[in-house]
């Protein structure tokens, strides 16, 4: 058994791929996901190369919502690969693959629990993450077509029966954290599954298609810049010529400008609560409010509407083709970057772990500027030199220990009860 077969591993186009064959591109577009969780935590006032008032605002709306979503859909891709990569796993091979996701999700989980416990003011999605793996399991057998079908009916049909559940069962209450309740883990959390899944399938779709095929590649990135256009394009018909967002103003203008609906229709003060509908557009975290069902038009980050998921799986797929024929052609150059998307897990939960120090030393003013750019540049150094020294990252090895027990433990207790175990 080939050790950290879990990890991205390419199609070969012909014949049985080897196990420890990879994509460099799918570490490179996980690397990007990372950093632009980075960002997101770090904020805007740790940007030193950029200002608020010189384009760290527009980085932050590019990547918030996208980043995480990126990492989601890598997630799905990674499931792929673990499960057959073209070809589903069947028989033996699978139950093992079954048995490392479970190991890994288990134990993702409980890295997300420790890490919630250091209070450090980021909505943690290794929780949320653990349970996708779980949720996607049922899933490991559908070959590429059936996974788009699965992907799309979800983003047509999830946001929809969210807002109605909500509206109807689920007022909306503080959050628990990052460990969430299950109502949160599907419906309220700051990553609900009934969102998020779409990411992860639609990555599975991904993953079971030759990405090392150019062909492959230019229909991924044509399918990206379709769901981009569709997503920017709908939005804009929805609230645009079709009245949305004017019909969002009279819906929610008065409860956020707290003014009364006379008031709020005044012309006087009209462009007032017209912005505080879109800003408040602009600030939402897991899902849309429920008071009127124009909200699902929008496609800002985070809402959970069908032109945000469209959004964020397009250009998820315009940035991995791109970082696929980026580290084709300039491998050394992006070593560093590759670097990190292979110990991701080590770097996200290190500059979680390093974040609460600097909380810790810094009080409220812990975002300084420049802070951004240490901590990328610290991923990218301990990431590079860890690989050329070590290889695996740390987290990473001793998950990949632990799948392995536990797929040593399903083969021994296969054999005590007569099975044989298959290669």
């Amino acid at each position: 058994m080939a050790q950290n077969q879990s990890d991205d591993t390419s199609t070969a186009p012909a014949g049985p791929p080897s196990p420890k064959a990879r994509i460099d591109g799918i570490d490179a577009a996980r690397a990007l996901a990372v950093f632009g969780m980075f960002v997101v935590h770090l904020g805007v006032a740790s940007m030193g190369f950029l200002s608020p008032e010189n384009y760290a605002w527009d980085l932050h709306g590019i990547v918030r919502g996208n980043s995480s979503a990126l990492f989601a859909l890598l997630a799905g891709v990674s499931l792929a690969l673990m499960t057959g990569r073209t070809v589903p796993a069947a028989g033996e091979p699978l139950r093992r693959a079954v048995a490392r996701i479970l190991t890994r999700a288990v134990l993702i989980g409980l890295l997300g629990a420790v890490l919630d416990v250091m209070a450090v003011p980021i909505a943690i999605i290794l929780t949320y993450y653990a349970g996708f793996f779980l949720l996607a399991l049922p899933l490991v057998k559908l070959r590429s077509g059936a996974l788009w079908a699965a992907a799309g009916a979800l983003a047509a049909v999830g946001p929809f029966l969210s807002f109605a559940l909500r509206e109807a069962f689920f007022p909306p209450q503080l959050r628990s954290g990052s460990v969430p309740t299950l109502t949160e883990f599907f419906l309220t959390g700051y990553y609900p599954a009934v969102t998020f899944m779409v990411y992860v399938v639609a990555g599975m779709a991904v993953g079971r298609l030759d990405l090392t095929a150019t062909a492959v590649r230019v229909r991924l990135a044509v399918t990206g810049a379709a769901l981009s256009v569709f997503a920017y394009g709908g939005s804009w018909l929805a609230l645009g010529p079709l009245g949305g967002l004017d019909r969002l103003v009279a819906a929610s203008g008065p409860e956020l400008t707290g003014l009364t609906p006379e008031a709020a229709a005044d012309p006087a003060v009209a462009e007032q609560v017209r912005y505080a509908v879109t800003d408040h557009a602009e600030s939402i975290s897991g899902q849309v409010p429920t008071d009127t069902w124009w909200w699902l038009a929008v496609n800002t980050p985070h809402t959970g509407t069908t032109f945000e998921i469209a959004e964020a799986v397009g250009q998820g797929l315009l940035v991995l083709v791109a970082c696929l024929f980026l580290c084709d052609r300039f491998r050394i150059a992006m070593y560093p970057l590759t670097s990190v998307g292979r110990m991701p897990l080590t770097v996200y939960s290190g500059h979680i772990l390093v974040l609460a120090v600097v909380i810790g030393a810094a009080g409220s003013a812990w975002a300084s500027p420049w802070l951004l750019e240490w901590f990328v540049l610290g991923a990218l150094l301990f990431a590079t030199l860890w690989r050329l020294l070590v290889g695996r990252g740390p987290a990473e090895l001793l998950l990949g220990e632990a799948a392995n027990g536990a797929v040593a433990l399903v083969d021994e207790r296969r054999r005590a009860s007569g099975g044989r175990p298959g290669g």
